[in-house]
């Protein structure tokens, strides 16, 4: 997150990679929600104006609620 900020970047998603088939790479953690939770409040200390962090969030998850 430190890099993104540097960038000024000001709005990041995160979220849980899901297997999508036994062909794609195996999940090799699961995230609990609350680690979730923190990173978002972290990514708001850092001085991102809005951070999107859950297990199903993806990329685009309301991206139009945040683009002004």
């Amino acid at each position: 997150m430190h890099d993104l900020r540097q960038a000024d970047v000001d709005i990041i998603t995160l979220g849980q990679y899901m297997q999508p088939t036994p062909e794609h790479l195996p999940v090799q953690e699961y995230i609990e929600p609350a680690q979730f939770e923190r990173l978002k409040e972290i990514g708001l200390d850092m001085g991102f104006k809005y951070v999107e962090s859950g297990p199903l969030v993806r990329s685009s998850y309301h991206a139009e609620k945040h683009l002004f």
